[in-house]
């Protein structure tokens, strides 16, 4: 490809990328056409340089022997001078800028500047000594002050004295130094006290108005962001003269900048030491560093003064003082200074016991158990008065367990359906899907169940049928027998909420009652029949399992056939108020008259008056037991909440194990009764929003700002029996 062409630089140098790539890095760096060979000694530049002939000759390309240098122990490269000891500037360009005449003009100026700007990696806090030049530039008349002709010479002495900048050595720590002021950050990166490289940047307006804090700190992440492939992955040790900066993984209030730094920070593993205006030197901390973990806290603070703590403290003040005296008292005794009871470190009212929760709760080496566990090893370690009341609160607060800890809860008490007046007048529906595919077509159950007799009707339909399609079967099966109904409890399946399936039903007068999104507990009474149906298919298909909608007749008659636990009777005996024909009764049993048949005629009212009472009895009789394992909740409209996530609110394809278990916090919007409310969800948030009330939970804030456990009156009450 000839060059002059726009794509042509790029071209040649993924061309001489590719073809030096086995030596790239290793023994040889190229841009373009310069091919820099490095090597350790005499002898591996001449295998080296051997090597890199080989690949050029394969490719059929040759160099010019004229611009070539060999062996040598200093050279010049892309404006450098690379040598042993490192890099360093070259003398041409440096004497051009030592004798750049004083700028007359704004172009005369950016030309200064360019090339100045060209060498700032030498230069200590060359955004800072340039300001006031490009200050000038940013002005549509030139003018030049005295203020400009200073940093004018002062940058040219710079570059006149510049160090040499040493090459780095991955197997030494690096060291970073920060500074700031009020016009730009500076920071120098070196090993050994010898400069590698320069970094400065000139703050925006915006920045210069910072606090002195913001303006250190934002130094340090800069300063890393710079030379990130230089210290990701290494340890190094990080110099301030901002004392403030050694307490940064410590703060209990950060704001939202600040938590950016500090997440970008935590890449890094750095020991930050404070280093005055006058010293120059950083000692050998590596020895001494404490590695930094993932939260924002590098060490447990503040052990130190509990002995001050001690006598003042209104839990341990008698203790220590007897102990200091007897050295012992019951179970308390003073080793190392400190109060003990029996093997427990006594912690007094601070702080700290609020920062020992957190850390063995959701420290860097904890994982958010419970509230037992947490008791647990806090007890093996530390002691104070209510201890465990503490940790409940802490465990019962923290956000991370409320979002991502979805366990059921036995909240609501049993809120049974009204107990229907006669047979076929409120009905149960519901689908079961996921059966083998038939012969024709069916793949799914509708079934129907009376929820008075109990009788059911198993009709096989499609997965893929429309609300048009499920009205037709409903009528064709279940209005053809029994006529239509005055209610239909069902599942919010897709069928049921269609509009057309609504406006039909609006237009026959009948009442639909949707339960709860996704918590079929509601529709009971066909959850029930479902696990029965499935039971009585998988006898009867046994080896033939895509022959299960020739069976299925079979199975409602067997099922309409055997006495219901509600109401003591078959259904078929409340319906046609007499016991279906079984084989039993046409080959065995001699045909007569059956007078218990027409007696249950002739009181077809009093018996549906006694189905009635039965099944109000068991109802009742239910509830009663599942109360015992239940309590009540209330939520108020407009009461903070945290709703779980069931896997069938999530979206196809989009549920994970390690998602989170519950979303908000939301608002109450309407209480439906006391198991069911509408939460005020987003709209982004597509899942319907009314909610059972074992998948609600009470929203409990965040308190880290504060540092006191303090309870109310009743909190005392109730944890006043738990012990520690």
């Amino acid at each position: 490809m000839p060059f002059g062409l726009c794509n042509a630089p790029s071209t040649f140098m993924r061309l001489m990328n590719e073809i030096l790539k086995p030596l790239i890095g290793k023994c040889c760096v190229v841009y373009f056409d310069d091919i820099l060979v490095f090597s350790p000694s005499t002898d591996s530049h001449w295998k080296h340089l051997a090597d890199i002939f080989q690949l050029l000759r394969k490719h059929k390309l040759y160099l010019n022997k004229a611009k070539c240098e060999f062996a040598m122990a200093t050279v010049h490269f892309l404006g450098f001078i690379i040598s042993a000891q490192g890099v360093s500037m070259d003398p041409s360009k440096v004497a051009a800028v030592r004798d750049w005449p004083r700028p007359q003009t704004i172009t005369e100026v950016r030309s200064f500047h360019g090339l100045t700007n060209f060498y700032r990696r030498f230069i200590r806090g060359f955004s800072v000594i340039m300001a006031p030049i490009t200050d000038c530039l940013k002005r549509q008349t030139f003018m030049w002050t005295t203020e400009q002709q200073n940093s004018f010479e002062t940058i040219k002495a710079a570059l006149s004295s510049a160090p040499v900048l040493a090459l780095p050595d991955f197997n030494k720590p690096f060291n970073v130094d920060t500074d700031a002021s009020g016009i730009g950050v500076g920071a120098v990166l070196s090993q050994d006290n010898k400069p590698i490289e320069f970094f400065s940047e000139k703050l925006s307006p915006t920045r210069q108005k910072w606090s002195t804090y913001e303006q250190e700190l934002y130094a340090v992440v800069r300063a890393l962001k710079q030379w990130e492939h230089y210290l990701l992955h290494q340890d190094f040790i990080l110099c301030s003269d901002h004392q403030s900066l050694q307490y940064l993984n410590t703060q209990k209030n950060i704001n939202r900048m600040h938590a950016r730094w500090i997440i970008f920070l935590q890449k890094f593993s750095f020991v930050l030491k404070h280093k005055s205006g006058s010293q120059n030197r950083v000692a050998d901390a590596l020895s001494r560093r404490s590695a930094l973990i993932t939260k924002l806290q590098t060490e447990l603070t503040g052990l130190e003064s509990l002995k001050d703590l001690y006598p003042q403290d209104p839990d341990f003040a008698k203790a220590w003082e007897i102990c200091s005296i007897n050295r012992s008292w019951g179970d308390y005794l003073i080793r190392h200074g400190y109060l003990f009871k029996g093997n427990s470190l006594c912690i007094p009212f601070s702080s700290i016991r609020l920062q020992l929760i957190q850390e063995v709760h959701g420290g860097g080496l904890a994982a958010h158990l419970g509230r037992e566990k947490t008791v647990e090893q806090m007890q093996q370690r530390f002691y104070w008065p209510h201890l465990r009341r503490d940790i409940s609160r802490f465990v019962e607060r923290c956000q991370v367990c409320q979002v991502y800890k979805g366990a059921r809860q036995n909240a609501g008490l049993y809120t049974p359906l009204p107990v229907p007046m006669s047979i076929w007048e409120d009905l149960s529906m519901d689908f079961i899907l996921g059966l083998p595919r038939t012969k024709k077509g069916a793949d799914s159950i509708m079934v129907v169940v009376d929820r008075f007799s109990k009788m059911s009707h198993f009709i096989a339909c499609r997965k893929t049928c429309d609300a048009l399609g499920v009205a037709r079967l409903f009528f064709r099966e279940i209005v053809r027998l029994h006529g239509l109904p005055r209610s239909i409890t069902s599942d919010r399946d897709v069928k049921f909420i269609s509009h057309f399936w609504r406006e039909l039903w609006k237009q026959l007068k009948t009442e639909i009652k949707l339960s709860s999104a996704y918590h079929p507990q509601t529709d009971g009474q066909t959850e029930v029949v479902n696990r029965t149906l499935g039971g009585m298919l998988r006898c009867l298909v046994q080896d033939h399992p895509k022959q299960w909608d020739e069976v299925l007749s079979q199975a409602e008659f067997a099922y309409n056939s055997m006495p219901n636990r509600s109401t003591g009777m078959c259904p078929f005996s409340i319906v046609y108020t007499k016991m279906p024909n079984h084989t039993v009764d046409l080959a065995i049993l001699p045909q007569c008259h059956n007078s218990a048949a027409g007696k249950l005629a002739e009181d077809f009212k009093f018996m549906l008056d006694d189905v009635r009472r039965r099944l109000q009895l068991s109802t009742e009789n239910y509830k009663l037991n599942a109360d015992q394992h239940r309590r009540r909740k209330i939520f108020e409209p407009g009461e903070l909440v945290m709703v779980r996530l069931r896997r069938e609110r999530f979206p196809a394809g989009t549920y994970s194990k390690l998602s989170p278990r519950k979303i908000g916090p939301f608002a109450v919007k309407q209480q439906i009764n006391d198991n069911a409310y509408v939460i005020d969800l987003p709209p982004d948030i597509l899942t319907p929003s009314t909610f059972n009330v074992e998948d609600v939970f009470p929203y409990f804030p965040s308190d880290e700002a504060t540092t006191e456990l303090t309870d109310t009156p009743q909190e005392a009450e109730f944890f006043r029996g738990g012990g520690n």
